[in-house]
């Protein structure tokens, strides 16, 4: 599988990582290494000494440095090897990958391309998920590439199909307005919009017989973050108008593997939220995306997808920006 490399990637949300704890994460088909350094920054090794390559997450950690378990060579949060205990030399190539990391919007990202290219700038806005009240920021891993996963999301009119039971959208996905856009700074957009429709049930702030307009704006910045905003206006009154503000949500994917991916996302605490969660994406989600990585097994990337000849809908306008700008990102990666 080809990984674009002179990109972003989320690592881990930065709760996962307390204390002198280590992180262990397999990404991108390598397994890594993540920890908090005593000034509040994080590293992250490549998860395997030079040497005769133990997993250096089994080693013992003094201050920022990692000791491979196996003859004790230690390492530090940028690699380099700081203590051979066998000989005042180390050999030069004794040297650990450690990739740019950076902290940002409560979460951990990674940079593996060119470290000189790692500009923390070019991380996506997601701001709007840094909130004071409680949140859980959940991760699950799911069985299947993550293109695969940006198409489901990008084109939420599955919602109508998949997830009739949980969100129960009783046909507004079928008389909704539906558009793509791409934004100067590399956004691409799905958006949707429904017009007159009855109040949803647990709109409770709003009287039952109100009507209104609702919409959901999912944003993409490659090669897999998300994020989706879902809002509600009295039927015909513009959005800053809107009696609550809209619900933010973040849908981060990045590759394990070929065939699975880690699925970063937030919710809002206690039982019922934890069950819906399931629902959704334990129950409705994966079995669906699971099943069609069985079925296209590596036809699932790039212009092999597009070998598969796949019947394009109005609706899968967004996706397909989304996949084409992946294509010309590889291309540019490779080129560089």
């Amino acid at each position: 599988m080809s990984y674009l490399r002179n990109i972003w990637y989320m690592a881990a949300w930065e709760e996962e990582i307390a204390g002198e704890a280590l992180l262990e994460r397999r990404l991108l088909g390598r397994d890594w290494l993540l920890y908090r350094q005593q000034d509040g920054g994080y590293a992250m090794l490549h998860n395997r000494c030079p040497h005769r390559f133990a997993t250096l997450s089994q080693g013992k950690r003094k201050g920022d440095s990692i000791a491979c378990p196996y003859h004790g060579l230690a390492f530090s949060a940028q690699g380099t090897c700081l203590h051979n205990p066998f000989s005042e030399r180390i050999p030069p190539h004794a040297r650990v990958e450690a990739p740019p990391v950076v902290a940002r919007h409560r979460a951990i990202w990674f940079w593996p391309g060119d470290a000189d290219r790692a500009d923390p700038a070019l991380i996506p806005d997601f701001s709007a998920i840094e909130v004071d009240q409680p949140m859980v920021h959940g991760h699950m891993l799911f069985p299947a590439h993550y293109e695969i996963i940006t198409d489901n999301l990008m084109d939420l009119s599955h919602t109508e199909f998949i997830h009739e039971e949980s969100f129960r959208m009783e046909g507004k996905f079928l008389s909704g307005t539906h558009r793509a856009q791409e934004d100067e700074d590399g956004a691409i957009w799905s958006k949707w919009t429904f017009h007159n429709t009855p109040r949803p049930a647990w709109l409770k702030d709003l009287p039952p017989d109100a009507r209104v307009d609702e919409w959901l704006d999912m944003r993409w910045h490659a090669p897999a973050s998300m994020l989706l905003e879902v809002g509600f206006t009295l039927a015909g009154e513009p959005r800053d108008a809107a009696p609550m503000p809209p619900f933010v949500n973040p849908h981060i994917l990045t590759p394990e593997s070929a065939s699975t991916t880690h699925y970063f996302y937030t919710r809002q605490p206690g039982e019922e939220a934890e069950a819906m969660t399931r629902q959704v994406f334990e129950m409705e989600d994966l079995p669906m995306l699971a099943a069609i990585q069985q079925t296209i097994g590596e036809g699932a990337e790039g212009e092999a997808f597009w070998d598969l000849k796949p019947v394009v809908l109005s609706v899968d306008a967004a996706a397909v920006r989304a996949r084409r700008r992946l294509m010309k990102l590889r291309r540019e990666d490779v080129a560089n």
